[in-house]
């Protein structure tokens, strides 16, 4: 390519990331009023009104420990400080993840980089010539990618050779940003190691973690670590034991969404009685009639004993236009602030 060429292609590709994406605060609106409003309407609004009811009554227990499920790519939507402050503000207690929501997404934005807003009526093979990868409207420099890539390969070969859970290797990530490394303060991963909220993410390797450890293991062959995930289920598991009285706020399905009710049916079948999960909401756009998990109702997941359908709710929208909301009263009723941190982090760090 001519330099000329290759000037026109980086003007392109700055102007295309040049808009980046805003996480919302929200700590800097109020929610009630419209919350209070929807709950006399019909429809998604009271959907929503009720999921709220049913998170403000998860806060309220003093008995019951909250689990964030998270699937999809609403952290980089904009959602990603409201997650970092349902943390901060002890809103919820233990965390079930996609490898893209905390290693794409929350840690790439960690190491100082950005998603982009953009749009999905655009020229892809273009985006590709130019290293932009996309997310329906939302851009991301693949080159900043690849640099997460190697970060998390460098991060692994500091590391024991030996078997982690993903919790475990997430926590080093997060120890890693403490110390010194991050270029953005109060990211999830972060702030998750500071607080002690361990994150699971059992399909860890589906995202830039993937590329990262295996560069590790090409680098390492000999002497190299793995990600053991049927320890994630068994940790995940000694939480719901120790936790007893439970709440799912679970945003999108996947992996996440029947990992964390699973804990349920795995307690029993390791000898444990533990009840199913008290409360739990689910956020979602998948269709039920196809008979996949991702989109299975919480009143199916009871069939199996995972879920009390005493209080569910579904809330059918795409979660970025309606979780602020949700999260913007339960923040502002106030209900954490009167909650113990429960800290599961240390039943395995000491």
């Amino acid at each position: 390519m001519s330099q000329s060429n290759l000037k026109q292609a980086a003007d392109l590709k700055s102007e295309l990331l040049s808009k980046t994406v805003e996480h919302i605060d929200i700590t800097s609106f109020d929610a009630r009023p419209i919350i209070d409003a929807m709950n006399q309407m019909s429809f998604t609004s009271r959907d929503l009104a009720r999921a709220a009811d049913i998170y403000n009554r998860m806060l309220q227990d003093k008995e019951c420990s909250i689990f964030l499920t998270l699937a999809g790519s609403t952290s980089a939507g904009g959602c990603m400080k409201l997650y970092a402050d349902l943390i901060k503000n002890n809103m919820v207690d233990a965390i079930v993840a996609t490898g893209a929501s905390i290693v794409d997404m929350d840690f790439f934005e960690a190491l100082g980089f950005k998603h982009y807003q953009g749009s999905p009526q655009v020229d892809d093979r273009q985006l590709r010539d130019l290293y932009i990868d996309r997310i329906y409207d939302t851009y991301i420099d693949e080159e900043d990618l690849q640099h997460c890539d190697r970060t998390l390969c460098e991060i692994a070969d500091g590391l024991e050779a030996r078997p982690y859970s993903s919790r475990e290797f997430i926590y080093e990530m997060g120890r890693w940003l403490a110390n010194g490394n991050a270029k953005k303060k109060d990211s999830l991963v972060q702030l998750a190691y500071e607080h002690n909220v361990p994150i699971f993410c059992p399909a860890f390797t589906d995202s830039s973690a993937g590329f990262g450890l295996v560069l590790h293991q090409v680098k390492k062959p000999d002497a190299h670590l793995t990600i053991d995930s049927i320890r994630d289920f068994r940790e995940l598991t000694e939480i719901k034991i120790k936790a007893g009285t439970s709440g799912l706020l679970m945003i999108g399905g996947g992996v996440p969404k029947n990992f964390v009710q699973d804990t349920v049916v795995c307690a029993e079948v390791i000898g444990e009685e533990v009840e199913m999960h008290k409360y739990a909401i689910q956020i979602t756009v998948a269709d039920t009639r196809d008979g996949a998990c991702s989109s299975s109702t919480l009143k199916e997941a009871c069939s199996w004993g995972k879920v009390d359908i005493a209080y569910e709710q579904m809330v059918y929208a795409e979660a970025t236009s309606v979780l602020p909301l949700l999260a913007s009263d339960a923040y502002h009723r106030g209900h954490w602030k009167k909650r113990k941190k429960q800290e599961y982090s240390k039943l395995f760090t000491g």
